[in-house]
């Protein structure tokens, strides 16, 4: 069977007092009020995976969580709360809209001019082609993006232009004894920390050109970033300095995208910047272990501490279907969630209401016709 929450707006709706019903019931509550002790019922049976394991969800989350939804700080979850809890906070945790990011594939970073098994982690970037194409061929996700470093000829980050802009008397290093890896300052204005990389991802050469074994689905989209000279993009969202997005955040809101699953290369470098800008846009973010590689095992390990601490979650590529599909409910999403909509400026907000406004408008259009037919 579909899972439930794929219906239409107008059904979810029709459950809502039912459902509101069953849980009052379920939970011995008798005013058509929650308590903190009967939420926590509730998210007891919320996390959980698909073979019935309960999540454990600290105290003090709990109470973090329903003080969202007690809006009127009475200490109760009425019925009033309790709709808002439903239709922004429930229906997404069983019924995400989930995003799959696949980050610079790319010939260079495999085999290229900047092999990652030439660096100090020595992994293997091929690696991690298998296991995407797999997720591409098993999971429904709602939209696939393809991003790409896509460099002109003068970029900043090439060992090889270092001489074409001045050094900050404040860099450790200068033009004439920097080397591939290192980090300089140039001056600006402002000055400018800069980490060299070996020439790579120029645009339309081989090298920028995703992996021919990489699967390409029909509906996917490219998102190509590192296009000005003078600032380095290692995030799918925003370069370096925060000067200029890219198309990503117009594209994932057009989606209402809730959920974004990252993955690709560099695990420590493009991978984890875009999984943490990502979080920080108010997402809740999947960093897919096995489908990543990376530059360096300290910084990989930092990397994934941060998405951790931020309240992202790291899984391996066998979990995603039954994630993507609500099966298995991570409460760390869940908290995720919760803390966004206490923020109404977010990217995750502002993505729940342009869904709100599609099932609406779907909800009318299905009206229009019904009477049409009669």
């Amino acid at each position: 069977m579909a899972f439930a929450w794929r219906g239409t707006l107008s059904l979810c709706l029709a459950l809502f007092n039912l459902q509101f019903s069953l849980l009052c019931l379920l939970s011995n509550s008798r005013d058509d009020r929650l308590s903190l002790n009967e939420f926590t019922l509730i998210c007891r049976a919320l996390f959980r995976n698909d073979k019935g394991h309960i999540y454990v969800v600290p105290s003090d989350r709990l109470e973090q969580m329903f003080a969202v939804f007690d809006k009127n700080e009475d200490g109760y979850i009425d019925r009033e709360e309790f709709q808002f809890c439903w239709n922004q906070w429930i229906k997404t945790i069983v019924r995400p809209i989930s995003s799959f990011l696949i980050v610079d594939v790319q010939n260079d970073f495999i085999s290229g001019s900047l092999n990652i098994s030439n660096c100090s982690a020595q992994q293997n970037g091929l690696e991690v082609i298998e296991p995407i194409n797999k997720l591409l061929d098993t999971v429904d996700f709602d939209a696939v993006f393809y991003s790409l470093d896509w460099h002109p000829s003068d970029h900043v980050s090439f060992i090889d232009n270092i001489k074409q802009r001045p050094i900050h008397p404040t860099s450790p290093l200068n033009a004439d004894n920097a080397q591939v890896y290192d980090t300089v300052i140039f001056a600006g204005p402002p000055p400018m920390k800069q980490r060299l990389w070996p020439r790579h991802c120029v645009q339309d050469s081989w090298g920028s050109e995703l992996h021919k074994d990489l699967k390409v689905v029909e509906h996917g989209v490219k998102v190509y970033k590192g296009t000005n000279p003078e600032v380095d993009s290692y995030s799918v969202f925003w370069d370096n300095k925060k000067l200029s997005d890219t198309t990503l955040c117009a594209q994932l809101r057009l989606k209402g995208a809730t959920d974004i699953y990252v993955c690709g290369l560099a695990y420590d470098v493009c991978v984890g910047a875009t999984a943490i800008d990502a979080l920080s846009a108010g997402y809740r973010t999947i960093l897919i272990d096995d489908c990543c590689r990376g530059v360096d095992l300290n910084d990989i390990e930092s990397t994934k501490q941060t998405v951790i601490s931020s309240n992202g979650v790291i899984v391996s590529s066998r979990e995603v279907k039954a994630m993507v599909e609500g099966r298995d409910r991570r409460p760390e999403l869940g908290y995720k969630l919760a803390m966004e909509l206490k923020n109404s400026e977010s990217d995750l907000s502002k993505n729940n209401a342009c869904r709100r406004q599609s099932q609406q408008q779907q909800q009318q259009q299905q009206q229009q016709q019904q009477q049409s037919s009669q």
